[in-house]
């Protein structure tokens, strides 16, 4: 005997995955939440005359002052919440749409409030997590983990590093998928 299911729709966002390169390293771009008191990704809602990407990008701009190439479409879905169970509201949980975006120039934010932080793959994660519940901070910590493969890829598809797989680049022993280290 099967229960009849009730099919949830959550809301949808969408969110610009900044990075940029240092050398041999990747950094991602963090900005605070309007309370202040998390750090996450440039994000918000969707807007009928812009496409998700174009809408991720006018977020990276708004909230971080990013500017970049972000790409046509999204990379990874997340699950991410708002609220607290105790306030008036509760948690409210959205989908969320990653476009990775490679940032080539900084500009003063709109929403000065964010303070844009760039930080290495590992303490993206620390920061994402501080304050969350697990269920959300694994989340954040699998579009992290999407992105740098991702970004791994785009180097492997530009043809960066012909030659043999030796001259691709290698994930350190430390965290091999949190921190990639380029030769």
């Amino acid at each position: 005997m099967g229960s009849a299911r009730v099919a949830k729709s959550l809301p949808l966002q969408v969110a610009a995955i900044c990075y940029r390169r240092r050398g041999t390293a990747v950094e991602f771009l963090l900005v605070n939440t309007n309370g202040g008191n998390k750090w996450t990704f440039p994000k918000g809602s969707t807007e009928p005359r812009l496409s998700h990407s174009q809408a991720a990008e006018r977020e990276a701009a708004e909230e971080a002052g990013a500017v970049g190439t972000i790409e046509p479409r999204h990379f990874h879905l997340y699950l991410h919440s708002k609220g607290v169970f105790w306030q008036p509201g509760g948690v409210q949980e959205f989908v969320v749409k990653a476009f990775l975006m490679e940032v080539r120039q900084m500009r003063r934010p709109e929403e000065g409030n964010r303070r844009p932080t760039w930080v290495s793959p590992e303490e993206a994660k620390i920061r994402l997590a501080k304050g969350r519940e697990v269920k959300f901070s694994r989340e954040l910590e699998a579009v992290i983990d999407r992105a740098l493969e991702r970004i791994h890829l785009h180097h492997e598809l530009l043809g960066a590093y012909p030659g043999p797989p030796s001259a691709r680049p290698a994930a350190s022993a430390k965290d091999p998928i949190a921190t990639v280290v380029w030769p």
